[in-house]
């Protein structure tokens, strides 16, 4: 057992404070969902150390007016705008197409949680195809791209929310039982931990490391719009390891993994609060649960999801 991988931020560190120090000059990154929020944040960070950053977002528009605020802000002016809408594979399929050249930090971080019952063209749980099916065929679309790189790294935005369920391999889709929010987004975000498993496993010798996280809980970005108050176990006091981050804090760890030196070489795991995450124990909620981490069910879901999305993978 590898030891675990601390790093001398925490919970309150910041994403400026994370990549103070670090130059990507030369290096490409691609931030989806980078129109606001964490990925807003995130982008930031990485073009103010000198990277060229895609933000690829279903509102292109809005990533354009993102875009030219982060050049302005950084004066880094390589700082673009694409459209990619997760749930639709034409659309994937157009911007991986479109990509030319090596690409070295890919951070997946749209998301959305708690939907009403929704279900995409495909007929897939609209949860689930966001944070997972979609992301899982552009990475694997990216695949030679990031190979190019050399050292490229893949940073997934996962949830504690994982620690609510497992993948339902019999029925990902909720077809056979009730509609679920809260289980479908569980299942999305474990199924993100489980990608970065099996991704680590599969591209160890093409020198991608793959890696995912928990922001924290973070009420500025939007991603709770379809609830009202925050879902069971929100302790204010931190008793049970929840509290809120602001933007800057939450985008720190994806940050972190997207860039710092300091988790160089560190791949198929899971981090929250710029640390590797210590084991899920029942009433706390932090770290990571077993579910997410088991390689059986890491290579099971990629096979599902080759299944589901066609991807060449």
């Amino acid at each position: 057992m590898t030891e675990r991988l601390i790093t001398p931020f925490g919970p309150e560190s910041t994403a400026s404070e994370v990549i103070a120090g670090v130059d990507l000059t030369g290096r490409s990154a691609v931030v989806t969902g980078g129109a606001g929020g964490l990925g807003r944040e995130t982008a930031r960070a990485l073009a103010s150390a000198g990277a060229e950053v895609t933000i690829a977002a279903r509102n292109e528009e809005a990533a354009r007016v993102v875009a030219g605020e982060i050049a302005s802000q950084t004066g880094n002016p390589q700082v673009h705008a694409a459209w990619l809408d997760l749930t639709d594979p034409a659309s994937v399929e157009g911007f991986v197409k479109g990509w030319s050249g090596p690409l070295h930090i890919l951070v997946n971080n749209a998301g959305v949680m708690a939907t009403p019952e929704r279900r995409t063209s495909q007929g897939h749980e609209v949860q689930f195809a966001t944070n997972h099916l979609g992301h899982f065929a552009l990475t694997v679309g990216l695949h030679d791209a990031l190979t190019a790189a050399g050292d490229a790294r893949v940073v997934v935005v996962s949830s504690v929310g994982h620690v609510n369920g497992p993948i339902r391999f019999d029925d990902p889709d909720f077809v056979k039982e009730p509609y679920d929010p809260w289980l479908a987004y569980a299942q999305s975000k474990t199924a993100n931990v489980l990608f970065a498993v099996e991704a680590a496993r599969r591209w160890a010798d093409d020198g991608i490391t793959v890696n995912a996280l928990n922001p924290g809980r973070i009420w500025e970005t939007g991603l709770g719009r379809h609830i009202d108050t925050p879902p069971p176990a929100f302790d204010p006091n931190g008793k049970t390891g929840v509290t809120e981050k602001n933007i800057a804090q939450g985008a720190a760890t994806s940050v972190l993994l997207a860039a710092s030196p300091l988790v160089a070489g560190a791949t198929g795991k899971y981090f929250e609060d710029c640390q590797e995450a210590v084991p899920f124990v029942p009433g706390v909620r932090r770290g990571v649960a077993d579910h997410a981490l088991n390689p059986e069910d890491a290579r099971r879901l990629w096979e599902l999801s080759v299944k589901l999305t066609g991807a060449d993978a």
